[in-house]
């Protein structure tokens, strides 16, 4: 798949320019409204990308804010293939909002986590620890519905022109006991077999380190390979997520980022700190003279 071509940044994209144009034709959203006989929040919900907007909307729109001809028909087609359904509508009652699409169309992700190993290098019996943690009431049937879509998630890392992902995480990552020894040490073992990839790099901030700006919480930057498409930050939180989209947000959180990556290890150096750690969960060889 290329990046940064798929429904969900083609209706962030389409709601960006439906929003430049009301602004260049001289309209509030209360005065489209009116004229379109439909409420103002309709109108702001198209505006932010929380709805979709059809192809008979558009047109209306665009009608009312002079755009015709084939620039009117180029945003037409883009409504219709914003409403193109990805993957992960089949998991509809799993993934809520946007998320998943934008970064299905990333061309990079900027991860950090303080507390427990990133969605897309879990395994799935470290996520499936994980979520029943988060969801104690939750039925089995609804664990293993979210475990199923996060390894569909994962499917990312192995795509054909996969983004660029760069996960830093806080060493005690390594040393929080999820699911037992045996899980860590085959989670610890994914990831350093994961940052062999070319477009992965995984980093680890020591402890040595002391305090540093990820202490603030878990982030994801989310790039975008067009111009039109502005950079986008979500802030993770159990039961919701943040989206920041002003430029000093994302600059603010880029800078963390940065300040995260010269704190961490190098790479190189934080990927044996991994392998060294899951190895420390393996069981010990008794040897026959033990026995005896």
């Amino acid at each position: 798949m290329t990046r940064g071509h798929g429904p969900t940044v083609r209706r962030r994209r389409l709601a960006s320019e439906l929003r430049r144009l009301r602004d260049q034709a001289g309209l509030t959203i209360d005065e489209v409204g009116e004229k379109l006989e439909c409420s103002a929040s309709k109108i702001s919900r198209i505006e932010t990308g929380h709805v979709g907007v059809t192809p008979r909307d558009a047109r209306d729109l665009l009608e009312l804010y002079g755009v015709r001809g084939d620039e009117q028909e180029a945003l037409v087609q883009l409504a219709r293939e914003a409403r193109k359904r990805g993957w992960w509508h089949a998991y509809n009652e799993v993934f809520t909002g946007t998320f998943v699409g934008l970064e299905a169309d990333a061309s990079s992700l900027y991860a950090f986590q303080a507390l427990l190993v990133p969605g897309l290098l879990q395994t799935e019996r470290y996520a499936r620890t994980v979520i029943r943690a988060m969801r104690p009431t939750a039925p089995d049937t609804d664990i293993e519905r979210r475990v199923a879509a996060r390894m569909e998630r994962q499917q990312l890392l192995r795509d054909p022109t996969p983004p660029e992902y760069w996960a830093i995480v806080d060493e005690a990552v390594l040393h929080r006991m999820v699911g037992g020894a045996d899980v860590m040490a085959e989670q610890l073992a994914r990831m350093a077999e994961l940052a062999q990839l070319p477009h992965v790099t995984i980093q680890v901030v020591p402890f040595e380190a002391g305090a540093h700006p990820g202490m603030e919480g878990p982030f994801l930057i989310l790039g975008f390979p067009e111009q039109a498409d502005s950079d986008v930050v979500y802030v993770d939180s159990t039961s919701s997520g943040l989206y920041l989209e002003e430029e000093v947000d994302v600059r603010r959180y880029s800078l963390m980022f940065d300040h995260l990556r010269a704190a961490a290890l190098k790479p190189d150096d934080s990927v044996e700190v991994i392998a060294e750690a899951g190895r420390r969960y393996e069981p010990a060889t008794t040897t026959q003279q033990d026995k005896e």
